[in-house]
Order: structure tokens, then C-alpha cells, then sequence
């Protein structure tokens, strides 16, 4: 009885501290910041970039999918390294600092492996924020209609 009230309890908690995960697949480019954690790689950081595809937002966090872990010999999670990420959502373009703190190999071959990664948004500014919220708030209006072959709905 007292674990059930207890587990109970702890399910409530959860849901008021752990922010509610939107799933939502939207395109995201990511560079690196340029600071201290580039070294004599500063140059060469300015022009790289990869793209992907969210797997989940969040108002604390992002979770994405990209082609590799890595661009050139700098890992994307790891060392607190900043990433400035753009992300195109229906409501417009938005831009966020985040930072990486985990990832897993996802996919059974490695030819065709992807890497999602788990980052925790650090920065945006205000203007980004509301259409950032908005979209989380409404997003589900955003998704495109989907249209069937064969199908006519006159």
C-alpha cells in the first residue's frame, strides 16, 4: 500500500520536473563556438558545419540526429563545447547555443549508422524564445497536410 502511494507520488513529481518532450522532426544545422575549448583549431572551426533532423524538443533541451559524431578531429558532445544551432521551423528560423551531453550509435550497420544526441540549451535570445515556444506550444497546427495517393477528398 505504501509503495503504490509512494510510486504514485514519484510519477507526479516527475512529470512537474522533467520538461515535456515535443516530437517533432525538424531540419538543424550545427557549428561550433569559437572559445577556449578550440585551440589552435579556431580557423578551421568557422567554416564547419553538419546537418540533421530533431528527434524531440524540449523548453530545456533538443535532441537530434546527425550523420556523424564528429567533424574533422572535433567531437560534437564532449569537453562542454559549445554549438550554436540554427533550426528551420515552420514559423521561422531560429538560432540557440547548446551544448552536448550525450549521444548513442543508432542503426545496425555502420554504413548506415546515425548518432542521435542529447544537448541542453544553453542561450537564445528572446525574439528566438517565443517563436521557439510557440512552436512547441502549437506545433502540431505547423505539421503539414498529409495528402494520399489516390485518394480524393472533394
Amino acid at each position: 500500500m505504501i509503495r503504490k502511494l509512494f510510486r504514485q507520488f514519484n510519477k507526479s513529481l516527475s512529470k512537474r520536473v522533467v520538461p515535456l518532450r515535443y516530437d517533432y522532426e525538424v531540419p538543424i544545422k550545427l557549428t561550433f563556438e569559437p572559445g577556449k575549448n578550440a585551440g589552435g583549431f579556431q580557423a578551421s572551426l568557422i567554416n564547419l558545419y553538419i546537418t540533421g533532423e530533431t528527434k524531440d524538443l524540449s523548453k530545456s533541451g533538443i535532441a537530434f540526429i546527425v550523420p556523424s559524431i564528429r567533424l574533422k578531429e572535433n567531437y560534437l558532445v564532449g569537453e562542454n563545447r559549445t554549438l550554436n544551432a540554427e533550426l528551420d521551423l515552420p514559423n521561422g528560423k531560429i538560432s540557440m547555443k547548446i551544448v552536448g551531453l550525450r549521444y548513442e550509435q543508432i542503426g545496425k550497420h555502420i554504413s548506415a549508422s546515425k548518432f542521435l544526441i542529447g544537448a541542453k540549451i544553453l542561450q537564445m535570445t528572446d525574439e528566438n524564445r517565443e517563436v521557439y515556444e510557440t512552436f512547441l506550444r502549437d506545433g502540431k497546427k505547423f505539421k503539414s497536410k498529409v495528402f494520399q495517393f489516390g485518394i480524393d477528398e472533394s
